[in-house]
């Protein structure tokens, strides 16, 4: 083999390899909503509190976040693998009920962000049914410094009753 034919197959290597680095580092950025270089964002909070509709007690342990039933698409040609979560960041509420969930979207007027709330624990704090929201972040309270292409930050305070599934 001559040094030439020993290079070219050297650069087809490497550049192999760099590509499927480089691919592979791009998933997190399309599919997180992870914060980009030049492009505008600003962060999106939904805060309250999550109780038993039937006494008002709060309930511990439900899982808040947005959904992201819309989101999983094919961007810049990349398909996205069955595997991707169905939802984006989603936080548990504490002994209180509260909550306070936050995540970067393309800053809009008028946004409104499909929000889910859920028991995942079982029958741990009893059993509740599922809501799905439609937050409308038109009236939300805007907080921060706009610097460059970020935003800052939209916050909207919502309370959700849970219907407790009764044991038949």
């Amino acid at each position: 083999m001559n040094r030439r034919a020993f290079i070219k197959k050297m650069n087809w290597g490497l550049a192999g390899i760099i590509g499927m680095l480089g691919f592979g580092g791009c998933e997190k950025i399309i599919f997180s909503g992870a914060k980009e270089y030049a492009s505008p964002h600003a962060d999106y909070t939904v805060k309250g509190t999550v109780v038993n509709k039937a006494n008002g007690k709060p309930i511990q342990g439900i899982r808040v976040g947005y959904s992201c039933g819309n989101c999983v698409m094919a961007e810049y040609g990349v398909i996205p693998t069955p595997y991707q979560p169905k939802t984006k960041a989603h936080v548990l509420t504490d002994a209180k009920g509260e909550f306070k969930l936050t995540d970067s979207f393309f800053p809009e007027k008028n946004l409104k962000l499909p929000v889910h709330v859920e028991d995942i624990d079982g029958e741990k704090n009893g059993s509740f049914q599922p809501e799905y929201l439609q937050v409308d972040f038109s009236n939300a309270v805007h907080s921060g410094q706009s610097k460059g292409w970020d935003e800052g930050e939209y916050t909207v305070n919502i309370n959700v009753g849970l219907t407790e599934i009764k044991n038949q």
